[in-house]
């Protein structure tokens, strides 16, 4: 069986939170609905790959723009429909 993780409570403003290892990590903006398959998850995963290209932190997985890329369901600059 999988490692169980405990829950953590996300930041001000942010929607979703995840614990990696000690870390709490707080990413997605509240409010927002997370749609992949869409053209509005294609800007979204062209912007965020922007963003993983030039800093290389962001590639990291207890990153928040790898989490969001996650829930995006990025494949480089698209965003796939989840089956």
């Amino acid at each position: 069986m999988g490692k169980i993780l405990k829950t953590c409570t996300p930041s001000k403003g942010k929607k979703f939170c995840l614990r990696v290892g000690k870390k709490n990590v707080s990413y997605g903006a509240k409010g927002y609905r997370i749609s992949p398959g869409t053209p509005k998850g294609d800007r979204y995963c062209a912007r965020s790959f922007g963003i993983a290209a030039k800093y290389p932190s962001a590639r990291e997985k207890d990153s928040p723009n790898y989490l969001s890329r996650r829930k995006w369901n990025c494949r480089g600059k698209k965003s796939l429909r989840k089956l």
